[in-house]
C-alpha cells in the first residue's frame, strides 16, 4: 500500500493520498484544499483517483471537494451523521469498505463533532481532527471533550499498538507512542476517570 501526504497552509491539513500499488485506482482522504501540487502528486503517479473519504465535515478537510470534483470523477463516502449539499455515500460505525482494492474499516469516533470518523487500512489509522500527534481534538465544552476521549480509548486505544497514525493536522505518530506520551489523553483521561469514581462514591 502507498500512502503519500499533502500538507496545505490553508487550513494548516493534511489530505492524504492511498493507493494499493503504483498506476492503480487511488483514493483520497480529507481533500481540505485542492492545488497544483496535489493535482500533480496524482498524475505523476498514475493513478486513477476515483473515492474521497472524508473524516468529518469541517471546511479544512472537504472545502477542496467542490476543485476537485470539476477535475475528477470522485464518489464521496462520509458519515451518515453529516449533512452536504452534494451527494454522497453515507457510512456508519463498523463498516467495511472495498475500494480500489483497499479494506477500509469505519470506526465512529465522535466527541470534535458528531460525524467524526476514523479509517483503519491494513496498518494505517486516518483519525482526521480525534486523535493527533500529542493531543486529541478540540471540543466546544466539556461534555464533548468527555465523549471523545471515551471514544478514543473505547474504538482507537484497542487496536494493534504498532499502527501508524495519520491525523489530519500535524506530524504522523504510531498508537504505542499516543499511548504512552499523549498529554491530553493521559492528563484529561486521569482526570475523567476520577470524576466517574467520584460520583460513584457520592
Amino acid at each position: 500500500m502507498n500512502i503519500y501526504q499533502h500538507f496545505s497552509v490553508v487550513g494548516f491539513c493534511n489530505t492524504y493520498l492511498v493507493a494499493r500499488e503504483k498506476g492503480s485506482e487511488a483514493l483520497l482522504i480529507d481533500p481540505g484544499h485542492v492545488d497544483t501540487e496535489l493535482i500533480n502528486m496524482i498524475e505523476t503517479n498514475r493513478y486513477t483517483l476515483k473515492h474521497v473519504l472524508l473524516t468529518h465535515r469541517h471546511p479544512s478537510h472537504s472545502e477542496g471537494l467542490g476543485t476537485l470534483k470539476k477535475i475528477y470523477n470522485v464518489e464521496v463516502h462520509a458519515s451518515a451523521f453529516s449533512s452536504y449539499e452534494f451527494l454522497y455515500h453515507p457510512i456508519e460505525d463498523a463498516e467495511v469498505l472495498n475500494l480500489c482494492g483497499l479494506k477500509i474499516e469505519v470506526i465512529h469516533v465522535p466527541g470534535h463533532s458528531l460525524d467524526s470518523m476514523a479509517y483503519r487500512i491494513d496498518h494505517a489509522l486516518f483519525t482526521g481532527d480525534t486523535l493527533l500527534c500529542g493531543r486529541i481534538g478540540s471540543t466546544p465544552g466539556y461534555r464533548e471533550q468527555a465523549l471523545l476521549i471515551s471514544s478514543i480509548n473505547q474504538k482507537l486505544m484497542k487496536l494493534d499498538e504498532n499502527i501508524l497514525i495519520f491525523p489530519g493536522h500535524g506530524s504522523a505518530s504510531k498508537l504505542r507512542i499516543e499511548r504512552m506520551f499523549n498529554h491530553d489523553l493521559l492528563q484529561l483521561g486521569k482526570i475523567e476517570t476520577e470524576r466517574q469514581n467520584w460520583r460513584e462514591d457520592e
